[in-house]
């Protein structure tokens, strides 16, 4: 099972304010961790919402917003991608995570081809892997 570990932005993450060498060197800690019991498949920070945009597509044209945003609890700062058992061992891994006082972070699973059953065909199930194949050699 894979899952989107989603951190939640909040004022600091918004204004840009970096973390400090210490929570970097605990981050960096924790993720070698991750990496060292093969469940670490990705992992970024995001710059904040400044200097992003958005795309909403109603009718034929898609409109553009750009950054920033007010901060609200659906804004995201990071994320990692991991590949465990289950959502348990997921949260067991993710409340060692070197947060503190007010930080979030919501784990949400990743779909596989699988879980679309008969609706992906076999000729978009070959799509699939032949593109997913395509990015694994870049």
């Amino acid at each position: 099972m894979r899952f989107m570990v989603i951190v939640k932005a909040d004022k600091n993450t918004e204004a840009g304010v970096m973390p400090s060498t210490e929570l970097l060197t605990a981050m960096g800690k924790f993720n070698e961790e991750m990496v060292n019991a093969g469940l670490l498949l990705a992992g970024e920070g995001l710059h904040p919402t400044s200097k992003g945009a958005r795309i909403k597509y109603s009718g034929k044209q898609p409109s553009v917003s750009r950054g920033p945003f007010t901060v609200t609890n659906d804004l995201v700062a990071g994320f990692w991608l991991i590949q465990v058992k289950s959502l348990d061992e997921a949260i067991d891994w993710m409340k060692r995570a070197p947060f503190d006082g007010g930080a979030e972070i919501e784990l949400r699973q990743v779909f596989d081809t699988e879980d679309f059953g008969e609706a992906l065909t076999p000729e978009l199930r070959e799509q699939e892997e032949r593109l997913r194949a395509q990015v694994e050699k870049k």
